[in-house]
């Protein structure tokens, strides 16, 4: 055995700091292994704003961390893509300030495509030839949708940046979670059994299946085929929202909508507040002015044929009684004609006051939250002994919750 191995069991052995031990472990790594070709998949592909890559390099029985630094990356000729197999040059050393094994790339070169994401293409082109993808099979959004109904996990925080985006296009839009994991092993079949119990409950008018960005391994659930055909057997238009807009995935094509972002998918699928405000105004103003212009188009059609009458009194008298009865005809046409306009606009004022979370309140209904001010949904929210507060029309309640159902 090497004496620098042996116990040192003296009071006075050296000690040396972690700095120098990493250093050492470096440089031995170093001086062991010069430059040399590495093949793998990259996974984990994460492009920083200061031009440096960072991935993650690996194979079906181990994997390394991997940086190139900008000046090496930007002589690339192709784009370096998730779940790409590629042989790198690259220095084996430590990284020091986290003593971490990882490899410096000076350069890559493709070796072709990743097993997953020779998966991933194979499955899309066999059910793109079904016709699974076809745009002739996808249905349209509801504009007006009396719910919403959000498929994804409890703990994502796609959940969150979705239910703030619908509170803040239209906070009175009722929105039922529908909780379900998104990753890891059996996530599809549970996923696609979820979209069938939303369906077998048809309390919504449209789902939202979304989750956060990761690698091509995290997204993996949304590249199965039963969670496809699930999709595509949904009797409510479904929209995907899975990952960053770069990512795609097998249920993005699916989808009767795919949007780039969790909180892109909740915009696609609320209307919103401020708008249809706008759109009651619009109408209001568009009633009235059709309205005005009916009546002086009626008017100057009067003083047209008064300009007709002949002087011989029977025929004055005739015309003069013709006239005021085509007079009193478009008065009351356009009598009538603002009474209708007055109608449609009283109701669209009542369906933009249904829209009014004011009124929702004002019928009975109530909204609690917990102690941090989040509005609870269900139950499982809180534990006895929690503080609740409950918003009604006028004024809040604040309670301790005795007992959970």
């Amino acid at each position: 055995m090497d004496n620098d191995l042996q116990p040192d069991s003296a009071a006075g052995a050296p000690v040396i700091s972690v700095s120098q031990l990493v250093r050492s472990a470096r440089d031995a790594l170093e001086r062991r292994f010069p430059l040399l070709w590495v093949a793998g998949e990259i996974s984990n592909l994460r492009p920083a704003s200061s031009g440096h890559l960072y991935f993650v390099l690996k194979d079906e029985q181990a994997q390394v961390d991997c940086v190139m630094f900008r000046a090496r990356a930007g002589s690339l000729e192709w784009e370096p893509r998730e779940g790409l197999r590629v042989e790198v040059r690259a220095l084996v050393t430590l990284y020091e300030p986290r003593g971490r094994f990882q490899l410096n790339v000076e350069t890559m070169r493709r070796a072709g495509l990743g097993p997953l994401y020779e998966r991933f293409l194979r499955l899309k082109e066999r059910l793109g030839r079904e016709g699974l993808f076809d745009d002739d099979a996808k249905r349209a959004l509801p504009a007006h949708p009396r719910r919403i109904g959000v498929v994804t996990s409890l703990h994502a925080a796609a959940l969150r940046d979705v239910l703030t985006t619908l509170a803040r296009r239209n906070p009175a839009l009722p929105v039922i979670v529908y909780p379900v994991p998104v990753q890891g092993e059996g996530a599809a079949a549970r996923i696609a059994r979820m979209l069938a119990a939303a369906n077998e409950r048809a309390e919504c008018d449209v789902l939202l299946l979304v989750r956060g960005g990761g690698s091509i391994e995290d997204l993996w659930a949304f590249n199965e085929e039963p969670l496809a055909r699930a999709i595509r057997g949904s009797r409510i238009p479904v929209v995907v929202g899975v990952g960053h807009e770069t990512d795609f995935t097998i249920a993005d094509f699916a989808a009767d909508r795919r949007a780039p972002t969790p909180t892109a998918a909740a915009e696609l699928a609320s209307p919103s507040r401020a708008e249809l405000l706008r759109r009651v105004l619009d109408h209001a103003s568009r009633a009235s002015r059709e309205a005005r212009r009916r009546i002086e188009y009626a008017i100057q059609a009067v003083d047209a044929l008064a300009r007709r009458v002949v002087h011989p009194a029977v025929r004055l008298r005739a015309s003069g009684q013709l006239v005021a009865q085509f007079a009193a005809r478009l008065s009351l046409a356009a009598g009538r004609r603002l009474e209708t306009a007055h109608h449609r606009l009283e109701r669209l004022r009542a369906g933009l006051a249904a829209l009014d979370p004011g009124a929702v309140l004002a019928r009975g209904y109530s909204i609690t939250a917990d102690a941090r001010g989040d509005v609870l949904t269900d139950a499982a929210g809180v534990s006895p002994g929690d503080q609740i507060v409950t918003t009604l029309a006028r004024g809040r309640i604040e309670s301790e919750v005795r007992k959970r159902r």
